[in-house]
């Protein structure tokens, strides 16, 4: 018996029916699919060479699985830095993961109300729940200006700024909540 890593690798249609049954699952970026049938004992560039057909017949798309992806995530409560890091991490081009991104600031904005909503339903104790609160939904992937927005209960005030609210500035940090 023939063990992975062993011998020949195996025949493309086992590559192209491999590749069929994790997208019938789930939507899967390029690179995603080409890891995962040389994972399975595929060659490289055999991997390469299936996951191309499929890309031209419709059947993979790396624009389909961020826009998955991006739904997903968001509806978990995670926000845009953290999806999009998802998304290059994937394969993704940066440039189609930012315009993504861009293009659905209100997904983004609702799915920090709803996370602020569902775990602090009551105003922070004091300033080390406040903190504590912040750092949360910045590891969540929420920029620091609107984390500090909804923390304050300011978000309306900054709807109109998004998606241009520095994502990298803590200046407006839990002390000025």
């Amino acid at each position: 018996m023939r063990r992975r890593g062993e011998g020949e690798p195996p025949p493309p249609e086992k590559a192209r029916a491999r590749a069929l049954r994790a997208l019938s699952r789930r939507e899967h970026s390029r690179r995603e699919l080409e890891r995962k049938l040389t994972a399975s004992g595929h060659d490289p560039d055999q991997a390469s060479a299936v996951v191309e057909t499929l890309a031209e017949r419709g059947w993979q798309s790396d624009a389909r699985y961020a826009e998955s992806l991006l739904r997903r995530r968001l509806a978990q409560g995670y926000g845009p830095l953290r999806i999009r890091g998802e998304l290059l991490a994937a394969g993704v081009d940066r440039a189609a993961a930012q315009a993504l991104i861009d293009a659905h600031p209100e997904a983004a904005l609702e799915a920090l109300r709803r996370l602020v909503a569902r775990r602090y339903p009551q105003p922070a104790a004091d300033a080390a729940e406040r903190q504590r609160r912040y750092r949360s939904l910045l590891q969540r992937g929420f920029p620091a200006g609107l984390v500090a927005a909804a923390l304050g209960g300011r978000l309306a005030e900054i709807e109109a700024l998004w998606p241009d609210v520095d994502d990298s500035s803590e200046a407006d940090g839990p002390e000025g909540l």
